[in-house]
């Protein structure tokens, strides 16, 4: 197992990065945090800079603005694919090895089965498009990398759909959830733990990593509730219903048993590490 010292977080003050900085303090490693507006990943002076005198570069930095990218295509494609592959040629250079953080977006989401890493990804938004392209521009950089795709993550800093439900659940008396989206909600304290540990041991490829089980938007808002002890009914709709700019993909599942085999603990359930989420807040 490879010992650690010193890491740079891209986008270190968000909700993962945050969550990994505190972590990597906890295990008496130094994290150099980066990010906006001092910090721009698509500028290569300050990525030159974040990758002195550091064991790992962990890009953390993106456009996530799921929406939002289907009219700023450009900056999206500009931040999470062009900058990443920028960044993995300059890591190469320099001979630090990349963490870089991707997403369930990339696939379509169609079908019911749990995603392995050897399915071919078919976004089915910019967003997720151009998070598939950063993929392989870090890929065919050439350099030492570990990509790790995540989803439904929920954090602390920023917001989060848990949140967001929480803050309607104790204003309005009733919600409608979507029932035909199913995945994992991640905390992203639990993703952190999982990323330093795949850097001890140099991990390298890629992986997906999720909470184990599976469940809808609506059953974990139920879930919520339940938790809460709140008096508020949850309806459950259809994602059809919803008009958005950016397609969602239905089926967000992963299939974890590639990353399972590198971490020394089994990986905890959504159910646990959400209610240890909300005993926190």
């Amino acid at each position: 197992m490879s010992g650690l010292t010193r890491i740079a977080i891209l986008g270190g003050r968000g909700m993962l990065g945050s969550d990994l900085a505190k972590a990597l303090r906890t295990c008496a490693i130094e994290p150099v945090v980066y990010d906006l507006p001092e910090f721009d990943l698509t500028r290569a002076e300050h990525v030159a800079r974040a990758l002195v005198d550091v064991d790992w570069v962990v890009n953390c930095a993106a456009y996530t603005n799921v929406d939002g990218a289907e009219t700023d295509q450009a900056r999206a494609y500009q931040v999470n694919a062009e900058a990443v592959g920028q960044m993995g040629q300059s890591a190469a250079q320099a001979g630090v090895p990349v963490m870089h953080i991707s997403t369930d977006f990339v696939f379509d989401g169609q079908g019911d089965q749990p995603y392995t890493e050897a399915d071919t990804p078919n976004p089915i938004s910019v967003y997720g498009a151009s998070k598939w392209q950063g993929e392989q521009a870090l890929t065919h950089a050439g350099g030492s990398h570990c990509i790790v795709r995540v989803q439904w993550t929920y954090g602390h800093a920023g917001t989060n759909f848990i949140k967001k439900i929480c803050e309607r659940a104790r204003t309005q008396g009733q919600l409608k959830v979507v029932e035909d989206q199913i995945g994992s909600p991640t905390a992203t304290e639990e993703v952190a733990r999982a990323l330093i540990e795949l850097m001890r041991k140099q991990a390298q490829g890629l992986y997906h990593y999720a909470s184990h089980g599976y469940v809808s938007r609506f059953h974990m808002a139920e879930f919520l509730i339940r938790q809460l002890g709140l008096d508020v009914t949850v309806e459950p709709c259809k994602t059809s219903e919803f008009i958005c700019p950016a397609a969602r993909p239905l089926n967000s599942r992963f299939d974890c048993k590639k990353v399972s085999k590198l971490l020394d603990q089994p990986i905890t359930s959504w159910q646990e590490a959400l209610t240890h989420y909300l005993e926190q807040l």
